[in-house]
């Protein structure tokens, strides 16, 4: 089950500490950004979800305006997390595929900068390499403007 998440629950503490174990930060980020009110994702088009496999919170996947860009037509994935025991099971293409879903409506492109091993991942969902800036390896266009 996917459902609109607030990264304050034991759930949560638990998922970013396996994240952490595998030496990812991206889910200790996401906390401290929620509890300084920096990233509370609460910007127009953006939103953090969880997956839950029953009372196990499984993945995380946010949508944030882009930082990294002037104006708000950029959306960038977010702290993308499968837990181990749930990964190959398609879960993380559904987390990215509803952020791709709320993407289109609010969004013209949609940026994520991923780690070597997920380029496969990102590429097989459509979205295409990107080249030479700092802060996106991959991107998906939706409209002009882009």
């Amino acid at each position: 089950m996917l459902k609109r998440l607030r990264p304050t629950i034991s759930a949560f503490d638990a998922l970013k500490e396996e994240s952490r174990l595998e030496g990812y930060w991206m889910l200790v980020r996401l906390a401290d950004g929620w509890a300084s009110g920096r990233n509370k994702f609460l910007k127009r088009g953006e939103a953090l979800y969880g997956a839950w496999h029953g009372r196990e919170l499984a993945g995380v996947c946010g949508l944030n305006i882009d930082p990294y860009f002037e104006g708000r037509d950029h959306g960038r994935v977010r702290h993308l997390f499968v837990s181990a025991r749930h990964r190959r099971t398609g879960l993380g293409r559904m987390l990215v595929g509803t952020v791709i879903d709320r993407t289109r409506h609010h969004f013209a492109v949609l940026n994520t900068r991923a780690p070597q091993e997920a380029f496969g991942f990102y590429e097989r969902l459509g979205f295409q390499r990107v080249e030479g800036e700092e802060f996106v390896t991959h991107r998906m266009i939706f409209g002009k403007g882009g």
